[in-house]
């Protein structure tokens, strides 16, 4: 499970015993287009890794973006064609690069670029080009022959009948990802997970293999395609002989290279079963790998590549493929081991029904990591924290590795000064100054929380679907896990554990939550729109009911001041108290299975947007020109040799932009055609 950046970009930084940036003169920011900013993140303490960390770093790079064809395909049927196309006339283009049309090519391709093709990649909402359908056309004709990517004996203009209105009609797969549980989500998502089934196919395919009674699950369909053939429902698995298996090849090339540089014994052992699963796509050899991943807790280099998380399903069952390369940031992993350690304590302290406690808290395991290298889903936007295994019963019996992304939450941060955010959407002048002083701490202990405790706790009841809850499993697991983070901030076992030096300091992520959850993450949705990504769900679903059961008390309001709303807590012990109180709800939904207390939850509070107070957020929020979404460009690892043709060193060059770097990879990681 992943911690997404939240919808609010504060000016603020304190100190902290963090990586201070390496060069005080790094330039963040990269490019901004449309809704979007790419800026860059620096690699803190590279330098200081041995030579054999640096070379097992750079395999792994390499098999991170090795996999990225996998992605785009995933993310639509048409899109790597598309992406080819789109390149093609972008660096044949001879016209005027300052004209109209082709200023709005230039922009629709890197949407396309960010988001993996030709869907959002928060709302999955199809991107709308603002570029005639004529220049489309004439640019295609105008492509030498050899430039023309035509797929299984297709003429140019059979091409152009089917990708033209997969680019232009507004009605053709509009949709990439389908949340609205009265449709067929499966038969109206276009993402590239399902072929010629519906929703019920699916589920009653699945239903008939899964043993209720296996009290060690695989993780059903996380790894396949399922499609209807000569009538019958089935898989097309993902590996080395199947679906997606020359792009599988690439990255098992670069594993085996890494594999050879392991840090130690544990770490060869699971990077040899990841090949090994990669090569069968059985899901029993992903299970294997994962419990001896999560219980490798010695290596300083760590990485994920696979397919992982299932947020582009809106079964929530298919993963997308990605890859994190990181390795440990000493420092800081010293408050992230701090509260793996207590884990049996905060369990035993939450707020739920005992009986959906675990009993004894297995393998937590949590660090601050530096990011090295994102692929596959995980780029160009990224997480901010990872919790895996994603299988309830590794988590129960194996336990979690919790990661907190500490460089790119940096980036972020440091790429956000002066933006006057505070000044806009923040009450008064003591609130920011709480705010200024204790957010970002605040904000890094929420993540720690939610990955390495919050998605950790909890179990089961016998014989629960892990799938029960369907197109709101998502949603309902990052509300349950923000909820546990939320409820332990203002726990005073932060400042006994000398986490924190403030027991007031809870207060700033606590209006923060708020202001998000209840309005500036709006920004990110057009208007009339409703709110569709899981974790904005997520943020809304749980402000809006401490705003609703709290009405009584005036717990928290919406003021009104010189005609603006703003966010008033008035009282925020009790606003815990309905954090307790929710929280216990869900994971009694999610331990039992309640699909439709999980739905009625869902829709009542995460989904809908109050017109006037959205209009009123973008209205200000345009004032300031912030962009709601942000991602980054990777670095780029280069190998020195010495004269007998070994590495010497592996060095880091910034200076890539974004269109350099999606044109490079476009040439370098094409493995699917």
């Amino acid at each position: 499970m992943k911690k997404t950046i939240p919808a609010m970009i504060l000016s603020s930084v304190i100190a902290l015993n963090l990586h201070a940036a390496e060069n005080k003169n790094f330039d963040y920011h990269v490019d901004r287009f449309a809704d979007i900013e790419v800026l860059r993140y620096e690699v803190p303490g590279f330098n200081d890794l041995s030579l054999q960390q640096k070379t097992m770093i750079y395999y792994l790079t390499q098999a991170a973006q090795a996999g990225r064809d996998i992605i785009w395909d995933q993310h639509g049927k048409y899109n790597l064609q598309l992406r080819h196309l789109l390149e093609n006339i972008y660096t044949s283009y001879n016209g005027d690069r300052n004209s109209k049309d082709f200023k709005a090519f230039e922009k629709y391709l890197k949407q396309v670029w960010f988001g993996n093709g030709i869907y959002h990649h928060y709302s999955t909402d199809k991107f709308t080009p603002e570029f005639s359908q004529a220049f489309f056309t004439e640019q295609v004709k105008a492509l030498p022959a050899d430039k023309l990517p035509l797929k299984g004996g297709q003429t140019l203009q059979q091409m152009l009948d089917t990708l033209v209105p997969v680019i232009f009609d507004p009605t053709v797969l509009p949709k990439g990802v389908n949340q609205d549980g009265t449709q067929d989500v499966v038969a109206t998502s276009a993402f590239n997970l399902y072929d010629g089934v519906t929703q019920k196919e699916v589920e009653d395919y699945y239903n008939k293999i899964k043993d209720p009674d296996d009290p060690t699950p695989v993780s059903y369909g996380l790894n396949a395609k399922v499609v209807k053939k000569d009538g019958k429902v089935a898989e097309e698995v993902y590996h080395l002989d199947g679906l997606y298996g020359p792009a599988i090849a690439k990255v098992i090339y670069w594993l085996d290279k890494a594999k050879q540089v392991a840090e130690n014994d544990a770490q060869k052992a699971y990077i040899t079963k990841l090949i090994d699963y990669y090569i069968t796509g059985d899901l029993r050899l992903f299970d294997e790998y994962s419990i001896l991943w999560a219980e490798d807790t010695h290596s300083d280099v760590d990485f994920v590549n696979g397919f992982i998380e299932s947020y582009g399903d809106p079964l929530g069952m298919t993963a997308q493929w990605e890859s994190y390369v990181n390795f440990k940031n000493q420092e800081s992993s010293k408050r992230t081991k701090t509260i793996s350690d207590n884990a049996q304590w905060f369990e035993d302290h939450s707020p739920v029904n005992p009986k959906f406690r675990k009993p004894h808290v297995k393998g937590v395991s949590a660090k601050a990591i530096t990011a090295a290298m994102l692929g596959g889903d995980a780029y160009p936007a990224t997480a901010i924290g990872i919790n895996l295994p994603n299988a309830n019963w590794i988590r129960a019996q194996h336990g979690s590795k919790s990661v907190t992304i500490e460089n790119i939450t940096e980036a972020y941060d440091m790429a956000s000064h002066g933006n006057g955010f505070n000044e806009e959407f923040v009450i008064d002048a003591p609130t920011r100054k709480l705010l200024e002083d204790y957010l970002y701490i605040t904000d890094m202990l929420h993540t720690d929380l939610h990955e390495c405790l919050g998605h950790a706790s909890g179990q089961l009841m016998p014989g629960v679907d892990p799938d029960a809850l369907k197109e709101h499993g998502s949603t309902l697991e990052e509300a349950r896990a923000d909820l546990f983070a939320l409820y332990y901030l203002a726990d005073p076992k932060l400042v006994e554990l000398g986490i924190i030096d403030n027991p007031e300091a809870y207060k700033a992520e606590y209006y923060k939550y708020m202001m998000n959850g209840l309005m500036t993450q709006l920004n990110r949705i057009e208007p009339g729109k409703d709110v569709e990504e899981a974790h904005m769900r997520n943020r809304q679903l749980i402000a809006r009911y401490i705003l609703e059961k709290g009405k009584k008390d005036k717990v928290v309001e919406l003021v009104k001041k010189n005609g603006k709303t703003y966010v008033k807590i008035n009282d925020y012990k009790k606003m815990r108290g309905l954090i307790a109180d929710l929280l216990a709800e869900i994971q009694r939904i999610k331990s039992e299975g309640d699909y439709a207390a999980g739905n009625a939850l869902v829709n009542k509070y995460a989904v809908k947007v109050d017109p006037k107070l959205h209009k009123e957020v973008l209205k200000r929020y345009s004032t300031l020109d912030i962009p709601p979404y942000r991602g980054f460009v990777n670095p780029v690892y280069n190998v020195v040799y010495d004269d007998n043709g070994n590495i010497r060193d592996i060095t880091i060059d910034y200076s890539e932009g974004y269109t350099d770097q999606m044109l490079r990879l476009g040439r370098e990681f094409s493995t699917l055609k």
